[in-house]
């Protein structure tokens, strides 16, 4: 007798088999030398049935030989091995925030020694007959903290502020015809608080929280319609609860040797790699990930590699 296995078994089971078929090497011969509790990890496992390349870099947040940081362009945009010449050599670099062409401006939050370098843009102007309107989120970031902690946040940024101030719960977005909302009231959206962090680099969304996956682009606005399933090329952030910072590129467009991954498949993966919270970063041509100056993965723009205004990087002190 035939029997029926109920859907909630059927499920799991899927999201059991999605997370476990990336297996990882070791490949940290290939990009000598690495400090103690600093790993390179490849996969070439196929992401449901099609060609992928990806790789991971696990930092130990607590190894004080390490520095985290960021850098900016300041108005320009250079390329992740340009960032690694000016910056004397760094151990990672990796490229991060999502930005606009004609000004070279950052989208997203950078901050470098605690200084906020960029700020979240807010406000999207409303399309078509009805551009009087405006739409508003707070985009999420990654943050290290001066006892080497890391966390993933909503924020709120003002170039008047100090600090960014972040929630640690999303919140929906909103339409109104303000272009921008005071501060005030945009902080009484949700439950703020100032975030004192030393390192921190926007993207989003977000797509892992506490151990799970759960994707705030309905909140967030960044992708629109179905593209969340769209494959592309992808760069994350992360952090596990044993205090290693995860970095993650995933290869794309190249048919037949790494198509990429949709956002749910690359939030996946994070989750399987250990991630408790981790956001999806600038994908696309600019996902480019560096260690000790070497490639991982293959950039997809026919130029190689594509200028960005900022970048993350370890440097080791």
């Amino acid at each position: 007798m035939k029997r029926n296995i109920p859907v909630i078994a059927l499920l799991l089971l899927c999201s059991v088999t999605l997370q476990a078929q990336w297996n990882w090497k070791n490949v940290d011969s290939l990009y000598q030398p690495l400090p103690d509790g600093v790993h390179v990890y490849k996969t070439t496992d196929a992401t449901e049935g099609k060609p992928n390349i990806a790789y991971y870099v696990s930092a130990d947040l607590t190894n004080r030989s390490l520095q985290f940081s960021s850098q900016v362009g300041n108005g320009k945009r250079f390329t992740p091995s340009q960032y690694y010449a000016q910056e004397k050599q760094p151990l990672l670099v990796m490229n991060t925030t999502f930005f606009e062409f004609v000004h070279n401006s950052n989208l997203n939050v950078v901050i470098r020694d605690g200084k906020m370098l960029a700020y979240q843009v807010h406000s999207q102007t409303g399309k078509g007959k009805d551009t009087l309107t405006y739409r508003h989120s707070f985009g999420s970031a990654i943050g290290i903290n001066k006892n080497r902690e890391a966390d993933i946040a909503w924020l709120y940024t003002d170039s008047s502020a100090k600090y960014a101030y972040a929630s640690q719960q999303v919140i929906s977005n909103w339409k109104d015809s303000i272009q921008q909302l005071p501060a005030r009231q945009m902080l009484q959206k949700g439950s703020f608080r100032k975030w004192k962090v030393q390192t921190a680099v926007g993207g989003g969304p977000v797509l892992v929280q506490n151990g799970e996956v759960q994707i705030t682009n309905n909140e967030e606005l960044k992708f629109g319609g179905k593209a969340i399933h769209d494959k592309h090329p992808r760069t994350a952030m992360g952090y596990t609860a044993d205090g290693k910072l995860i970095m993650l590129v995933i290869e794309g467009r190249s048919p037949g040797k790494a198509e990429g991954a949709t956002l749910v498949q690359e939030a996946n993966m994070l989750k399987g790699i250990g991630c408790v919270e981790a956001l999806n970063l600038d994908g696309g041509g600019s996902s480019c990930l560096l260690v000790n100056g070497k490639q991982t993965i293959t950039p997809s723009d026919k130029e190689g590699q594509r200028p960005v205004p900022a970048v993350f990087l370890i440097k080791k002190n």
